[in-house]
């Protein structure tokens, strides 16, 4: 029994490190440039999922047409947002250009003209990266 296990297993095993090594030297027998882009390929596949997950598994309660208050010009804010005008996005914009980046959305409790009810209205239009 143990015999005709053994002689049944053995063709499978051969087999597979046979593929395994024509694949290894199929990528060794290459040019330099095909391997280097069949690396960049993968690396850009992977890329690609990440920027289609639009890398929310950092920020979960992201969603689709959220704005980056780090990214977001003027124009940007005062289209996308309910309650603020020119002079608000441009106070948002000027804040962080004089403080740095955002690091939280509460941040904008900070700027002159920006309540916790004008925040609340917009706080699921908005996200910080």
């Amino acid at each position: 029994m143990r015999k005709s296990v053994f002689s049944a297993v053995l063709p499978l095993v051969a087999g597979l490190v046979f593929s395994v090594g024509a694949v290894a030297m199929e990528t060794e027998s290459m040019p330099m440039s095909k391997t280097g882009e069949m690396a960049m390929q993968g690396e850009m596949s992977m890329q690609g999922e990440k920027a289609m997950q639009g890398d929310m598994a950092g920020h979960p309660a992201m969603k689709p047409g959220m704005l980056d208050l780090n990214m977001a010009d003027a124009a940007t804010l005062q289209k996308e947002l309910t309650g603020i005008g020119k002079a608000k996005a441009e106070a948002i914009v000027k804040y962080r250009d004089t403080h740095g980046p955002f690091t939280s959305v509460d941040e904008l409790l900070e700027i002159n003209g920006i309540g916790s009810a004008l925040l609340e209205r917009n706080r699921d239009k908005l996200m910080v990266k």
